[in-house]
């Protein structure tokens, strides 16, 4: 392939990028925005593989490598559950800045690749390997714990260590001088020292990084990896001279900052405050941080009260949060849904923009269950007919329902927009137990005195409420 048609191919492959990021953005037209990234991706590694810069000694090690990373791909896409996929995608997020640190370390020792630039475009093109390891560094480290604490192998509780932000400035400021001595270095032999000193440092950055945020904060952390991992993309396509990888990167770079910013702004966080610690602890310890404690008896209520007091109702509002993705519950809130539309009843979801552990999380499980996307709603799309619900049924969330983060100014999460599930006439909480979430909050509203408590796991107690709707 000529470098003319390789050029177009990548041109052809950044504008079904931009497409499909902009399908991606609404859940009727992400079908077909998956749809331009798998073409997109498909166009972009063949115009690589047969373009101008592979030779043909090259090509059994790409088609190995092809057939072990699409076998991993398909046995991965085959066998994770949708509840599964946060920490699939935190995974994913590790393995482009693993891939960022071996393409930069690889480019520094390969003779022929140094050999390209003389004088100041070579400072140039070791000052992009030097930011390029850094920032795949921080990521592949910083994933690995994402993906340890969403997978419930590593605590999701807060770990802070003593002048946390002193060692993080000490650090940085490491970096920066062996920085410099990298760039001043007269052989390879001489970088290599400054090199890998920065690369230790900055993975021991990534686990600190992620240790210390907490994990009500660990969807903006998803997010926030993201554009790391969009950044670490781009600096390998500026390290290897390649214009789409630099497109794609910044692409997915721009849109997973945006994102954080978005959903900082959901949770009335500072963007600054999560990286440097977050708030948050592990999930069902109480808070250490002060607040009014709420007080009273709650009132639990039986599957089969729950399905009369949903039948009775004209208008419902189901409030999904990560309890119903853990217990597969799905599919069993779809059989309900379309029972009580069939008896003419009201029936729509209300997304809190971070609800479950990665954005978007309720919406995917949703959709796979086949529930409609114009009764999807969004927090701000539903907050104000709350007064004019009859039933709020919220199925396993806990923070997002919070009424402290509006009544209580000392409450942890005081300023965090909540959906307002205590406004609609009666409440139904699908939980366990009386656990706090996972910002280690307790909540007002199990107390309420319009408020029920259906205690057991989801899947079980929602086959109940269906086959009592059935009756």
């Amino acid at each position: 392939m000529s470098a003319t048609l390789a050029t177009a191919s990548y041109l052809g492959a950044t504008i079904l990028f931009i497409l499909s990021l902009g399908g991606l953005s609404n859940p009727e037209s992400s079908r077909r925005g998956n749809l331009y990234g798998m073409i997109g991706m498909t166009i972009a590694v063949l115009a690589t593989v047969f373009g101008p810069h592979v030779t043909a000694a090259g090509y059994a090690w790409i088609i190995g490598a092809l057939v072990i990373g699409g076998g991993v791909g398909i046995y991965a896409a085959r066998v994770v559950r949708m509840t599964q996929m946060p920490e699939l995608v935190a995974l994913m997020h590790s393995l482009v800045g693993l891939a960022a640190m071996l393409v930069g370390f690889a480019n520094y020792i390969d003779p022929a690749a140094s050999s390209e630039f003389t004088g100041a475009a070579k400072s140039i093109h070791e000052m992009e390997i030097y930011i390029g390891i850094l920032i795949g560094a921080v990521t592949f480290t910083g994933s690995v714990i994402a993906f340890g604490k969403l997978s419930g192998k590593i605590s999701g509780k807060t770990l802070l260590l003593p002048g946390r932000h002193w060692l993080n400035l000490a650090g940085l400021l490491v970096v920066i001088w062996f920085g410099r001595e990298f760039l001043h270095a007269e052989s390879i032999a001489d970088g290599m020292t400054p090199l890998i000193v920065m690369t230790v440092i900055a993975l021991l950055f990534g686990v600190h990084m992620v240790m210390a945020i907490g994990g009500a904060d660990m969807p903006v952390v998803i997010s926030m990896l993201n554009s790391y991992s969009g950044w670490a993309a781009a600096a390998t396509g500026f390290m290897l001279s390649n214009d789409l990888l630099i497109v794609v990167g910044a692409l997915v770079g721009s849109s997973g900052a945006i994102l954080s910013y978005i959903m900082c702004r959901a949770m009335n966080r500072n963007f600054i405050s999560v990286i440097a610690g977050g708030f948050g602890s592990d999930g069902g310890a109480p808070a250490p941080a002060g607040g009014v404690q709420p007080a009273g008896e709650v009132n639990p209520i039986l599957a089969a009260e729950t399905a009369e007091l949903l039948r009775d109702s004209k208008n419902v509002i189901i409030v999904p949060g990560y309890g119903m993705a853990v217990a597969q519950a799905q599919h069993t809130v779809f059989e309900i849904t379309k029972v009580l539309r069939d008896k003419g009843v009201n029936v729509r979801f209300g997304i809190h923009p971070v609800a479950g552990r990665m954005p978007g999380h309720m919406n995917v499980l949703l959709a796979e269950a086949k529930v409609p996307y114009d009764i999807v709603l969004e927090m701000d799309e539903l907050n104000e007919d709350f007064p004019d619900t009859d039933v709020a049924m919220i199925i396993g969330a806990n923070d997002i329902v919070n009424p402290a983060a509006e009544e209580d100014p000392a409450s942890p999460i005081a300023g965090m927009p909540v959906l307002q599930v205590w406004k609609a006439k009666t409440s139904i909480v699908m939980k366990r137990s009386m656990a706090t979430g996972y910002a280690g909050v307790d909540n007002p509203l199990f107390y309420k005195d319009n408020n029920r408590m259906l205690f057991g796991d989801a899947k079980k107690m929602l086959d109940e409420v269906l086959a009592a709707l059935k009756a």
